[in-house]
């Protein structure tokens, strides 16, 4: 296996660490004044469609897709660096480069999957950045750790399909920027279990489809949010079918390899920003008479961080690695490892970082409160951990534990 960077990618994080120096780090307070005079938490900033303009300009647009032609034509491997780079401020970096989830996992599966017409009317505007999108799948109503439990129905009617089912966790579908859902539902109820389910494309302004109501993660909203869809005998044309029927399991197994490896690369940038304000924190402040930098158990933490940053780097790169290069069926318990391996560090350090920064941890004058919130958010989002890790388990049982494939 080799992990080194190709010179184009070498380049490309030069220009996106310039980007995010230069426009990014400064643009927060900005991001968080334009949010706190509009007094809604789904309101779309400017500073965000200025950010989104330069970094077009700068080519840095679209790079999760490897498809040249609409994306940035970069493999896994190669993307993940850049991923990482973009983790340091997820709340703004990801959106600027129209990088973040859900829209990479849904623009993901539309490229794959979609029709021509599909493509038209919903890829071409989330790749412009235009719209937003959310994906649904988790149902409040069942244990969502175990995908055929999914309640939701998607009935042919004719030349339609009518969708009647709850959804929540839909996350950004507040946003005014939210045209529509990927929703996934059963199609075909006596089916064998993986091939009950199917997904449909739904505009979020179908009659039939009500936001419920927005949950906050640990007390607070998010822009967009993550809320509670009805969709109540919502009628979509049967066109609007994404993929083959029955072949929802599938697809979302597609979407949630590749999108792993971002969610995790992006975790371990958010932990390299958490270490690097303990360490500024820790040579600017003195307890006791020396600096924090000198005490035993700061440096501790500190050298811990660093060596569980590193360890949750090599396996996401070598998980990568095999995605490209064996496939995401072959790379499917390294996948698992790695969603619960970056969480876990990012947990870890942002933890760490609060603690050293006392009471200023908690605060909004730091970004380290929101990106512990985002690991721990992490380690149910996309799959629990202990579904990861019984992946794992089996992947031992069955003799097909972790493999180095082709090194």
């Amino acid at each position: 296996m080799d992990f080194s960077h190709s010179p184009p990618v070498q380049e490309l994080q030069v220009q996106l660490t310039e980007f995010m120096e230069q426009h990014v780090y400064p643009s927060e307070p900005v991001y968080q004044e334009q949010m706190a005079s509009a007094g809604d938490p789904h309101h779309h900033p400017k500073i965000i469609e200025d950010l989104k303009q330069d970094a077009r300009s700068r080519g840095l647009w679209n790079l999760f897709l490897p498809d040249a032609e609409v994306g940035g034509g970069l493999s896994n491997l190669e993307y993940a660096p850049l991923a990482e780079i973009t983790g340091r401020s997820p709340h703004i970096a990801p959106e600027s480069m129209n990088c973040s989830a859900p829209d990479t996992g849904n623009m993901e599966i539309l490229h794959m999957f979609g029709t021509e017409e599909q493509k038209q009317t919903w890829l071409v505007p989330l790749l412009e950045g235009e719209i937003r999108s959310c994906f649904s799948m988790t149902e409040p109503d069942v244990a969502s750790s175990d995908a055929t439990n999914i309640k939701t129905r998607i009935e042919a009617d004719g030349d339609s399909l009518v969708i009647s089912g709850r959804k929540w966790f839909s996350s950004g579908a507040a946003s005014p920027r939210c045209k529509m859902s990927i929703v996934m539902g059963v199609t075909d109820p006596d089916a064998e279990s993986h091939r009950r389910q199917s997904m449909v494309i739904v505009p979020l302004d179908t009659p039939g489809v009500v936001i419920e109501r927005e949950p906050t993660v640990f007390g607070y909203q998010d822009r967009g949010g993550h809320p509670q869809i009805l969709f109540d005998g919502v009628r979509v044309d049967a066109g609007n079918l994404l993929g083959e029927r029955g072949g929802g399991f599938a697809i979302a197994q597609a979407r949630l390899g590749p999108g792993r490896v971002h969610h995790c690369m992006r975790a371990i940038g958010a932990a390299e920003r958490c270490l690097d304000l303990m360490v500024e924190r820790s040579q600017a402040r003195t307890a006791f008479g020396r600096p924090l930098s000198e005490q035993g158990v700061i440096q501790e933490w500190i050298a811990e961080a660093r060596i569980r940053i590193e360890q949750a780097r090599l396996l996401v790169l070598k998980t990568a690695w095999m995605i490209d290069n064996v496939g995401a069926k072959a790379a499917r318990t390294e996948i698992a490892a790695i969603k619960v391996v970056a969480p876990a560090v990012l947990t870890y350090v942002a933890d760490r970082a609060i603690q050293l920064f006392g009471a200023a941890g908690f605060t909004e004058d730091f970004p380290i409160a929101g990106l512990y919130s985002m690991g721990r958010w992490l380690q149910i989002a996309d799959g629990p951990d202990e579904v990861h890790r019984r992946t794992v388990a089996r992947a031992e049982f069955g003799g097909s534990g972790p493999t180095a494939a082709g090194s």
